[in-house]
């Protein structure tokens, strides 16, 4: 896979299908493994780092017949490589910024990466669009089941799986879904909403996970603590809480169409029109006005643009990608101007190209 490439299709997830798409955008489930004859990636030496990165690797490429997935060497990316893995949410911003030997493997659709070597030996992850999480589980068991043919993982009989991270040791995985809670924000009831969450050991991140702020209101909600439970217990402790959340974000636009339907709309279309208009524009600002363009789509006030083109355009105005749109680095107030000229492009019905891929 050449990462040029990337830029020419977008992964399953980004495509608008799957079960309550318009509010859930993805499903993850993440599973944090060791190699048990070696310690932990901040315990290694260098040469025990390289010997453990080959035998990954190797691993990896015996499997590759059946997962169809390719081994990038990570260490050997330039900045912009690895910035676009990041926005592409295929590997970590940790990932990117370690040293020394260090890789990820990617399937053709995107569905599934696996980092090597980034706070864990192995970051497994599984991705679905829509609420799809059982799914997203019954394919990280096959995968799961035939790492394990190859490597033996670090366990305890009393603990479980041992992680660099205490939060992890147990089964080691993090489920998580990606929610778009626009309505939400706009009356007021988000903060209500994450005390309640915390209350009950979910997480609420920003849409590159942890250490990341909500930015255009796209939330990540995850387990917090694996020690005691097992994995069916997770997948429903997550499971169970979404449609709850689901209902609460339709209600809150059911509201505003009831009680603000005018103020609704112009905020609606004044978003689409900068968008469409614009030429200059921030990362931040595009996000926060392509929330409010998925969401008229969604509650149809807009009707001329795709949901897949939507979600395509949250990861492809990031600057990786407009600079490798562009096919070269730009500074920051060029990567503005390219921005407007790229969401104008899109947004003017020059869709034919994106649609194809979506």
């Amino acid at each position: 896979m050449k990462l040029d490439e990337l830029v020419q299709h977008s992964g399953e997830w980004l495509r608008g299908t799957g079960r309550e798409s318009d509010i859930v955008i993805s499903s993850r489930v993440r599973l944090a493994r060791n190699v048990a004859s070696y310690p932990f990636v901040t315990r290694l030496m260098d040469q025990e780092r390289s010997e453990l990165a080959g035998l990954l690797r190797e691993t990896i490429e015996k499997l590759a017949p059946q997962l169809h997935w390719t081994y990038i060497d990570v260490s050997a990316l330039d900045d912009l490589d690895r910035q676009l893995l990041v926005e592409r949410q295929l590997i970590s911003r940790e990932l990117a910024e370690a040293q020394g030997p260090r890789g990820v493997a990617i399937d053709q659709g995107e569905q599934l990466s696996l980092m090597i070597l980034e706070e864990d030996h192995l970051r497994i992850q599984v991705v679905h669009s829509g609420l799809e999480l059982q799914a997203a589980w019954e394919q990280m068991k096959r995968v799961h089941a035939l790492l394990e043919e190859h490597l033996t993982f670090a366990f305890h009989e009393q603990f479980g799986y041992l992680t660099a991270c205490p939060t992890n040791v147990g089964t080691g995985m993090r489920v998580s879904v990606m929610m778009h809670l626009p309505a939400l924000v706009l009356t007021r009831q988000i903060e209500q909403l994450f005390r309640s969450l915390q209350k009950i050991n979910l997480a609420v991140r920003g849409l590159y996970g942890e250490g990341s702020q909500p930015v255009g209101d796209f939330f990540q909600i995850s387990n917090q603590v694996t020690l005691g439970r097992s994995e069916e217990e997770l997948l429903k402790q997550v499971g169970d809480v979404v449609p709850t959340i689901i209902q609460f974000e339709r209600k809150a636009r059911d509201f505003l169409i009831k009680e603000g339907y005018e103020n609704l709309l112009d905020q609606v279309n004044r978003a689409y029109g900068i968008l469409k208009a614009c030429r200059t524009i921030s990362s931040e600002e595009t996000l926060h006005l392509l929330s409010r363009v998925r969401m008229g789509v969604n509650m149809g006030l807009i009707r001329d643009v795709p949901l897949g083109v939507l979600n395509k355009l949250i990861i492809y105005t990031q600057p990786a990608h407009l600079q490798k749109l562009q096919g070269e680095e730009l500074d920051s107030a060029a990567r503005n101007v390219q921005r407007a000229r790229y969401l104008r492009k899109l947004l003017a019905g020059e869709q034919d190209e994106l649609s194809e891929n979506n």
